[in-house]
């Protein structure tokens, strides 16, 4: 029977990993990768022309976040199901935060579809001139671009309740636990930043503030996926009453 519970704990674990790693590689491509390719924030016509002569790209980027919002909405169950034992009440808090950023992103993607309507839509020639429909796509993509920054709200909040599981678990390594926890607030500072001060992406300091998170999120995922989850020993009666 303790075998059994065992290779069902690794097993757990081994699917939120597997969910996770689609995450991780599916966010990775199209919130870095297809930006740097295509986008150039300071300028309209480059960016127009780049989408236009690599509309497959673009395209793939946005399957690619559809993907990875999809199995974010799975992730927080299968490792609700894996940590629901260390603290139940963070574990549905988790959960919460997590599935609640999902429609969000879902309904922010509309940006991105806008952008292919504009591009592709000759009777917009009609009616706007070659300038106006760069800066139209440029408008989308900022759009788009500060729906992420709403969402960060939650892709950090998540993080607090589940690093403090991570912590607690004694299953999963403690300081991962405490990357996905200083990671939370990673998210939220670079909210804060990006909201109140114009001139916050001038300082390059954003990608130093989200280390945590970065590190937190990709080291657990591996975790799970390489090494699973230990078998956390039981506790005697006269070992609890010691505690």
């Amino acid at each position: 029977m303790k075998n059994q519970r065992k290779m069902s704990n690794k097993k757990k674990a081994r699917i939120a990993g597997l969910l996770y790693l689609v995450v991780v590689l599916t966010g990775i491509f199209s919130l870095a990768y297809v930006p740097s390719q295509l986008i150039v924030w300071d300028n309209a016509l480059v960016t127009f022309n780049n989408i236009k002569g690599a509309e497959f790209l673009f395209r793939l980027g946005m399957v690619s976040s559809l993907i990875c919002y999809t199995f974010f909405l799975f992730l927080p169950f299968a490792l609700y199901r894996l940590l629901k034992s260390v603290q139940a009440t963070y574990a549905k808090l988790m959960v919460v935060l997590a599935v609640v950023s999902v429609p969000i992103s879902f309904i922010n993607i509309q940006h991105k579809y806008a952008v292919l309507s504009i591009i592709n839509g000759y009777n917009n020639a009609k009616v706007y001139t070659g300038t106006q429909l760069q800066d139209q796509v440029l408008f989308h993509l900022n759009q788009y671009d500060n729906g992420n920054l709403i969402v960060q709200i939650f892709w950090g909040l998540w993080l607090f309740p589940f690093g403090y599981l991570v912590f607690k678990s004694g299953i999963i390594p403690k300081f991962l636990g405490v990357l996905l926890m200083l990671g939370c607030f990673s998210y939220l500072i670079n909210f804060l930043g990006f909201s109140l001060g114009s001139n916050y992406s001038d300082l390059r300091i954003s990608s130093f503030i989200q280390l945590p998170a970065t590190l937190g999120e990709i080291g657990t995922c591996l975790w799970l996926l390489i090494m699973g989850a230990k078998e956390k020993q039981s506790v005697t009666p006269l070992e609890a009453l010691n505690n």
